[in-house]
Parts: C-alpha cells; structure tokens; sequence
C-alpha cells in the first residue's frame, strides 16, 4: 500500500518566474520611450525675459534654436563678458547664423523645410543689437518665422 505524506502546514508554492522577461521588456521599452536626450548644453547665460501674452509651440521639431546672451562663469576668462550667440554646442559669429539655419534646414525631413520656426532663446540683459544682426541674418536665409522664447509673468518684472 501506498504511503500518503501529509503536507507541511506553512510552505508556499514556488514563485512562477515565466513572465519575468515579459515584465523586464516592458519597463524597457517604457523607459526607451519617454527618455529625451539633452540637444546641446547650455554655455551662456540664459535668464528668458517674462511676457503676459505667450503661447506655446506645439510640434518641437520643426523649431531650429539660437541662444544669445553673456557667457556662463566657466566660459567668461576665455570669451570675455560681452554678449555672444551660441548655435548647438559653439559659440558662433553673426555671420555664422545663416550657414547655421541653412544646414539645420537641410538635415529636416523635406516636407518640414518650409514650416520651420526660429526660436531666438536671448537673455534678458543682451542687447537688442545683437538680436537685429541675428534677425538681420535670418532675412538673408528666408526665414522669416521667429520665436523669442520667454517666461510666463508680468513683462514688469523685466525692470530691475
């Protein structure tokens, strides 16, 4: 005759690791999916200006960014304290500006190339002068779509 065992009071079934690589692939493709990689570090001093009447720019790829203003403390004893433009990870000429909006225009996919925006990103300390010789630039290259991003708020808090 057969023995019957009486079992154990107090064990627990063996944890099921089957849907363990499911759960792993889940969280990577989350994780790749809402991930955004930095574009370019930041090497100015870039404090935005406030303004009451702002909107916000719905499709990002379509907007080519050059930011304007003082050095950052790092950068300040190899290019002075004056005002400088900076287009991706260099400090450029205004000269520069339109070889710089002609080559990102061109890496666009060709349907995107004539709704691009300009987004001036320009320190609220700079000189407009340097904004109009950017601006000035841009003329030369058709693009006439500008952007000055800014800081929601009361445009008085500007005066200081």
């Amino acid at each position: 005759m057969a023995k019957f065992n009486k079992k154990k009071q107090g064990d627990l079934p063996a944890v099921s690791t089957a849907s363990l690589p499911d759960i792993v692939f889940m969280l990577l493709f989350f994780f790749m999916t809402v991930t955004s990689m930095k574009d370019s570090s930041l090497m100015i001093k870039n404090e935005l200006p406030y303004a009451d009447q702002v909107q916000t720019l719905d499709k990002k790829d379509r907007v080519i960014y050059i930011y304007a203003g003082k050095p950052s403390a790092r950068y300040q004893d190899q290019f002075g304290n004056l005002p400088k433009i900076q287009l991706n990870d260099k400090f450029a000429n205004v000269d520069e500006v339109a070889n710089y909006v002609l080559a990102e225009r061109a890496s666009k996919r060709e349907e995107l190339q004539n709704v691009l925006t300009t987004a001036l990103k320009v320190d609220y300390e700079t000189n407009m002068g340097l904004v109009s010789d950017i601006k000035q630039e841009l003329r030369k290259v058709n693009a006439l779509k500008i952007n000055y991003t800014t800081r929601s708020g009361s445009a008085f808090e500007n005066v200081k």
